[in-house]
């Protein structure tokens, strides 16, 4: 690691620094996304349009609701666009506390956590969401007493909290990678721990996704196998802090 010693207001000095990068690339990707926050908007509607019944469609109970709710969805698509830039502030930060062979991880850390929170975020989209709002909105219209009638503005919230969701837990394999190179977790502590895995999957999706049980299996199930596919990283890849130590050593001579 880094022999220098920076005091406490230089790395708040920093890390402000590094915050109002990543804040003005998000601000520059809000400006272009905006432009298209309504054919976004459709896109991201597709999968409850196809599972309301016919005859219903989205609708907005304000008059401020749409434009809100362009702003919103131009927030989320700024958000994604800009990851590979926080991606790369984040990495940046913490660059300076790590062995010199360590630092050579930047280019793929950032590539890789983009990649996966994408998929994720894909993934979730593209396979959960239609039989997540299929399951819902049966269910709420099943005796044919009520109808469907949801509101734009609560469907992006919604969906938007999903997306997050999803393109979080799908970093999980990446998380796990660099804790083993640190040797900081390897995959024997990891197997230990499948139980406690288990367990914050299911938390994690009560927490992150609607009050039914589909929707938090659909999140806690990939949450599983990608932790399975951590350990297997870790077991391949990971590091005792030892050996990390020693490789710091010869990378400072």
């Amino acid at each position: 690691m880094s022999n220098e010693q920076m005091p406490l207001t230089t790395h708040l000095e920093e890390l402000r620094r590094k915050l109002i990068i990543a804040g003005i690339s998000w601000l520059v990707a809000f400006l272009a996304c905006y432009t298209y926050a309504e054919q976004l908007f459709n896109l991201i509607a597709d999968p409850v349009r196809q599972a309301l019944p016919e005859g219903s469609s989205l609708v907005f109970i304000t008059a401020t609701e749409p434009f809100f709710t362009y702003l919103k969805i131009g927030a989320l698509a700024a958000l994604l666009v800009s990851m590979p830039v926080i991606f790369w502030q984040i990495w940046s930060f913490i660059a300076p506390g790590l062995y010199k062979n360590e630092k050579r991880y930047v280019f793929p850390f950032v590539l890789a956590s983009t990649l996966c929170f994408a998929t994720g975020a894909f993934f979730g989209f593209r396979f959960v969401f239609p039989m997540v709002f299929k399951v819902l909105i049966e269910f709420g219209t099943g005796d044919g007493q009520l109808s469907a009638m949801l509101s734009m503005g609560s469907y992006l919230s919604l969906s938007s909290k999903l997306l997050l969701a999803f393109g979080l837990v799908f970093e999980l394999p990446i998380v796990i990678f660099f804790l083993a190179r640190l040797g900081i977790v390897d995959h024997k502590m990891l197997a230990r721990n499948r139980k406690f895995a288990l367990l914050t999957a299911f938390v994690i999706g009560a927490m992150l996704t609607p009050p039914d049980v589909f929707s938090q299996t659909a999140l806690a199930v990939p949450f599983v196998i990608l932790y399975e596919v951590g350990i297997i990283v870790a077991r391949f890849f990971g590091k005792t802090r030892d050996s990390a130590d020693e490789e710091g050593d010869k990378g400072s001579l």
